[in-house]
């Protein structure tokens, strides 16, 4: 699912292996999140986030494998976890 204006995936995933063996993916994401942090004020050392949980109704044709039982919805459907920095939440977290 590439946007059209990239190389092919072969290539982008060969950079994507080679970056992340020698820590410029590293590198590039603390940058880029202590430069977020800044932006809106926050100390870039103290990173903080927001763990959510949703149970997702499974289509029929899905195998239980891939599918898991919720005890307290009494469903056996999939959950899907997110991560968010609290920085990107700043006006509903409160």
């Amino acid at each position: 699912m590439m946007l059209h204006d990239f190389p092919p995936w072969s290539t982008v995933y060969w950079y994507f292996q080679d970056w992340n063996a020698d820590g410029t993916t590293e590198v590039i994401h603390d940058g880029r999140r202590t430069a977020a942090r800044q932006a809106v004020g926050r100390d870039p050392a103290v990173p903080a986030g927001i763990i959510d949980a949703q149970t997702v109704r499974g289509a029929d044709r899905v195998g239980r494998k891939t599918r898991g039982y919720d005890a307290g919805r009494n469903s056996n459907d999939r959950r899907r976890h997110v991560v968010t920095e609290t920085s990107a939440c700043r006006s509903w977290c409160r």
